[in-house]
């Protein structure tokens, strides 16, 4: 299993693909080194419609945390 911690691209570089770009560089790494699957967590008002783009699928939620907010987990099978 790969668990990616931190992707971030500052705001005046983003809807250029290279968040996608580093996303599947990682993936690669990970398939790489053995794992099938790869795990993340993001918040509703983050990232959460970019990892649903990229194949991400939502595993669990925690409602209000923050307070209005929900924190989503997300995980995606990776394929050889």
């Amino acid at each position: 299993m790969g668990l990616i911690n931190i992707i971030w691209v500052k705001l005046e570089y983003r809807s250029q693909g290279i968040g996608t770009c580093i996303l599947k560089y990682v993936e690669d790494i990970a398939r790489a080194r053995g794992a099938s699957v790869a795990m993340l967590d993001t918040f509703d008002f983050q990232a959460e419609k970019f990892y649903l783009k990229n194949g991400y699928e939502p595993i669990g939620e925690i409602q209000d945390f923050p307070q209005g907010h929900k924190r989503i987990y997300f995980s995606k099978r990776l394929t050889l």
